[in-house]
């Protein structure tokens, strides 16, 4: 392989997402153009190999040719409270958004009132999905599907934390009446075997991110063997590393829901000039190439990632 030395980056969020307030990583560049890898500092080895696989596919080998030069994407609706919902939703001219919801600290109701306000931002022709991240367990996610489903939601993103508790929900749901698909991200991408998620009839959608899955390729792979409706999302990357994501979904043979790609909203600042930003509902599908140097890490930071990456290559040998 013919790389280039890493750099680290370090970015601040716009409001606390996932339990962090800011974002860091390390790009690359190679043959084919720039990679990142960014996984989150509390996944090890080797759970981390695979991201890394991603990024050296984006820097050396390149992508997959697009059969559309543009990917529907979704807002993005950090867990606050509902009068600021709404303009989260309707950023970048977004027709879908997504509400996380399921916050450590706060209680069902809220989560009524942001998805209320959503619903109310993006209007009867829109499209809310919610993502729970695995927080609730299969009787407290009836419950709450059930109060939720009033607003017509799209589907319901991990909303319990294991593929038998997905497909225990999914029978469970049936059952009470409660029309709301479920769609697996982390029972696919962390499970260590995301193809249980169609042997046990665990989702109606499959949630594929292009870094936890070890590349584009891998991901294409993946979404024929499951044959479900596939929605690509983000990993909260730099514009680098959602060039990857928008390059999946341009290359999938079939898109039916709109993507979790418009995560560059969430960052305070990016790594170019040029950032993968939804105009529109969508994201234009093209390279990006790093720009100034104020997103660089300090010294401190750079060297945990250093040696973060030198453990990986350890491994690999």
């Amino acid at each position: 392989m013919l790389l280039s030395d890493p750099v680290a980056y370090e970015l601040p969020l716009t409001t606390r997402f996932r339990g962090v307030t800011s974002r860091s990583g390390m790009l690359l560049h190679g043959a084919a153009g720039w990679g990142e890898w960014s996984p989150f500092p509390e996944y090890t080895r080797p759970e981390i190999d695979a991201w890394w696989r991603a990024a050296v596919e984006a820097a050396e080998v390149g992508w997959p040719a697009p059969v559309r030069s543009r990917v529907p994407v979704n807002s993005i609706v950090p867990a606050v409270d509902a009068e600021r919902a709404g303009a989260f939703a309707r950023a970048g001219g977004c027709r879908t958004a997504k509400v996380k919801v399921a916050e450590r600290g706060q209680t069902l109701a809220d989560d009524l009132a942001r998805v209320e306000a959503v619903r109310d931002a993006v209007g009867p022709a829109g499209r809310v999905r919610i993502d729970a991240n695995g927080a609730w367990g299969v009787d407290e996610a009836v419950r709450a599907l059930r109060e939720l489903s009033r607003f017509d939601l799209e589907y319901a993103e991990q909303p319990c934390g294991s593929v038998e508790e997905l497909a225990e929900l999914r029978r469970a749901l049936a059952r009470a009446g409660v029309d709301v698909p479920v769609a697996a991200d982390e029972s696919i991408r962390r499970s260590g075997d995301p193809e249980r998620v169609a042997a046990l009839g665990a989702a109606d959608v499959a949630v594929l991110k292009v870094q936890p899955l070890g590349g584009v390729r891998r991901c294409l792979e993946l979404a024929e063997r499951l044959g479900l409706p596939v929605v690509v999302s983000s990993a909260l990357e730099t514009s680098v590393g959602i060039a990857a994501g928008v390059a999946l979904a341009a290359a999938l043979p079939e898109l039916p829901y709109a993507c979790g790609l418009n995560t560059v909203a969430l960052l305070a600042a990016d790594v170019t000039d040029e950032p993968l930003l939804a105009v529109d509902g969508a994201i234009e599908v093209r390279r990006v190439t790093p720009t100034g140097d104020d997103w660089r890490a300090t010294d401190a930071l750079a060297q945990w990632w250093c040696r973060r990456l030198s453990a990986v290559e350890e491994g690999a040998k």
